[in-house]
């Protein structure tokens, strides 16, 4: 692997690590199929040996080791063709999607503004790197002749306001839904979930920010920057329909009608996922009274689990029941509620059950299974944000929202590649997502 990084003697000459250019130019243009089969056997085996000593590790590792016959070659084939065709559909994507975003900073700059998204692509490339220390790496990977300062490209970012960014984000989507409308596999109609994720919990002086820095939604004594999204699920590509920061003192129903309102100037929807967190009944009436579905698990209260212990003693692993939800003034939601028995469940009481709650039927409560996709993506889109320590809202907002955007050009771009390749799409993808932002990070037609 020295050898194919051009590295005579390490690490006496080789006094940096390599960068990221670096290893993905190795990996993908110099090493051979053999070298880089034999590092991901080493790497396999160190994860395993670190796992089975108990030592936490990144991911999990495959136990089995992949088979080496006939068919090596044409898997290597297939990922060059892979490589070769993401690069052409990121190059058209980005010229598409990023003119949605302006920093408005006049006539007569220097650094031309594209220089300012790849900056914040770079970031995204690996995990917790902020801006002053990605400005100072970018400098060596750009190939401009002038790249931001890690302190001008915050300073002009804190300039926008969170309505312009949502606006700007909202624009990119847009553009980024004409592409991917112009193949046969996608189809502006499907599920979306609604959730809020929040960021790692704050451990500063929030003196001044208590209504940016709020609870967390453990409930627990700790703070922390919320953020709610609306995402396709379900067999649609994953894209983030719209992202919003979540304020002390805004109620849930305000934030899921004003997440729908942006689902569907650009989708058509049919059925809306949520957590139980979501579970009232002035929301599910303004979902119905759109004409959409829903499908909520429900927060146990006395008569659920009054309902369960019921159903213990009869064994029985599924109920369904009308209900009808007060919302005032002699006024009510109908709804029905669905109890079903969880699989290989350790207790022995009212948590052996879920229950749901639905306006559709049951025969929608699979869809249900399609809401993890939105908890797969938090874990991606939080991997891709830069890091920072500023409180300012509008900041840690734009870094949110951009990186809901890197995710969702990654999920289109494999879907455009997919379909180039072999005419149709699975949704476990082909691309990577470091793969699409190295792409992204280079100068493939984006300024």
């Amino acid at each position: 692997m020295l050898a194919s990084l051009s590295v005579k003697h390490f690490p006496r000459h080789y006094e940096t690590i390599p960068n990221q250019s670096t290893l993905w130019r190795s990996w993908h243009k110099r090493f051979t199929s053999e070298l880089r089969e034999t590092i991901k056997t080493v790497a396999r085996t160190i994860l395993i040996t670190a796992q089975n000593a108990g030592v936490e590790v990144p991911r999990a590792p495959e136990r089995q080791l992949q088979r080496h016959d006939d068919r090596s070659e044409e898997t290597e084939l297939d990922h060059q063709t892979t490589l070769e065709e993401a690069t052409k559909v990121t190059d058209h994507v980005s010229r598409v999607v990023f003119p949605a975003f302006s920093l408005d900073r006049g006539e007569g700059c220097e650094i031309h503004e594209n220089a300012y998204w790849d900056l914040q692509t770079y970031l995204g490339l690996r995990e917790r790197l902020a801006a002053n220390e990605g400005a100072r790496s970018f400098v060596y990977e750009s190939t401009r002749d002038r790249t931001p300062l890690g302190h001008a490209h915050r300073e002009h970012i804190r300039d926008l306001s969170i309505d312009q960014v949502r606006e700007m984000y909202r624009q990119a989507i847009t553009r980024l839904l004409n592409e991917v409308a112009e193949t046969e596999q996608f189809f502006r109609a499907g599920i979306v979930a609604i959730d809020i994720t929040e960021t790692d919990p704050f451990t500063g002086d929030r003196t001044g920010h208590e209504d940016e820095i709020i609870g967390t939604k453990e409930k627990t004594d700790e703070y922390a920057y919320q953020w709610a999204t609306v995402q396709l699920v379900g067999n649609a590509v994953p894209i983030v329909l719209d992202a919003r920061p979540v304020r002390k003192g805004e109620t849930r129903l305000e934030i899921v009608e004003d997440l729908l309102d942006s689902a569907e100037e650009l989708v058509h929807v049919d059925n809306v996922l949520m957590d139980r967190e979501f579970d009232s009944q002035h929301i599910l009436e303004m979902i119905s009274q759109r004409g959409l579905s829903y499908v909520v698990p429900k927060r146990m209260q006395t008569s659920e689990k009054a309902q369960t212990k019921r159903l213990l003693q009869r064994d029985q692993d599924r109920y369904e029941t009308d209900r009808k939800l007060h919302l005032g003034k002699n006024e009510w939601h109908e709804t029905t509620l669905i109890y079903r028995r969880k699989e290989d469940s350790e207790h022995d009481d009212h948590r052996q059950y879920s229950v749901f709650m639905t306006n559709c039927g049951s025969g929608h409560l699979t869809e249900y299974g399609y809401r993890w996709e939105i908890e797969s993506g938090y874990r991606s889109i939080k991997r891709f944000m830069a890091a920072t320590t500023s409180k300012n809202f509008g900041l840690r907002f734009f870094y949110f929202a951009f990186a809901c955007l890197l995710y969702s050009i990654w999920r289109a771009v494999d879907l455009l590649v997919q379909i180039e390749l072999t005419g149709e799409y699975e949704h476990s993808p082909i691309v990577t997502a470091d793969n699409t932002l190295t792409l992204l990070k280079k100068e493939t037609g984006i300024g």
